[in-house]
């Protein structure tokens, strides 16, 4: 069975979030300090399991530029200058079908490293 593809792909600026339609019919929005915080780039996940890097201070960023790599993902610029992950259609539809486990796993990662998500400390 092929993977799902996206048949549109929209960006809000202004409330930060990337829209993501597929072909099967599902639809996700997806905050961009989501898709900054889940960056599949080597920067944020490493080289291997357990060398991801947790991302913090993301919760303003927004994305400036989305440029199409080939025709299977995304490459985003977000506005703190992090241009290096590419976004596959599968990478996408799993952040938006896991979303909600997912963010839980950040705040509960940013919490046992007591940082409060809103103040960097």
């Amino acid at each position: 069975m092929a993977s799902p593809t996206p048949i549109d792909i929209r960006l809000h600026q202004v409330s930060r979030v990337l829209e993501v339609s597929f072909d099967d019919g599902s639809r996700f929005e997806l905050p961009c300090e989501f898709l900054r915080v889940y960056s599949p780039s080597a920067e944020v996940q490493g080289h291997g399991p357990g060398q991801e890097t947790l991302q913090v201070g993301k919760e303003d960023v927004n994305i400036d530029e989305i440029v199409a790599v080939g025709n299977y993902g995304i490459r985003p610029t977000f506005s703190d200058g992090h241009s290096t992950g590419i976004y596959t259609w599968d990478v996408l539809y799993n952040l938006g079908l896991h979303q909600q486990a997912l963010w839980g796993e950040y705040l509960r990662r940013l919490k046992e490293a007591g940082i409060d998500r809103h103040s960097h400390s």
